[in-house]
């Protein structure tokens, strides 16, 4: 079962395991905090947080997410597009 369905409006987790201590994150550090759309949810696969460092892993969904690339870099043209591949866990509702 997954949380998203397309079209809903999600915020990546502002979050930074990374300064915790060692960690695997999947997810890019210029998304944390931003805002896109869920494209398509992708199947539920293991966390590769936990496959990393030889742990079990629970399956998590993973989403298709859809952000706007001029409001991300501050180039392209309207309607430009980026599509990312963002496991539940650093999804939140909008």
């Amino acid at each position: 079962m997954t949380r998203f369905g397309p079209g809903d409006a999600i915020r990546v987790k502002r979050d930074f395991p990374e300064l915790r201590g060692p960690c695997h994150i999947r997810t890019p550090h210029y998304l944390r905090g931003l805002t896109g759309v869920v494209e398509r949810p992708l199947g539920a696969f293991p966390n590769p947080e936990d496959l990393a460092f030889g742990r079990p892993a629970a399956r998590v969904p993973l989403y298709h997410v859809r952000f706007d690339q001029p409001a991300l870099f501050d180039e392209g043209k309207p309607g430009d597009t980026l599509l990312v591949e963002i496991f539940e866990h650093w999804l939140e509702a909008n």
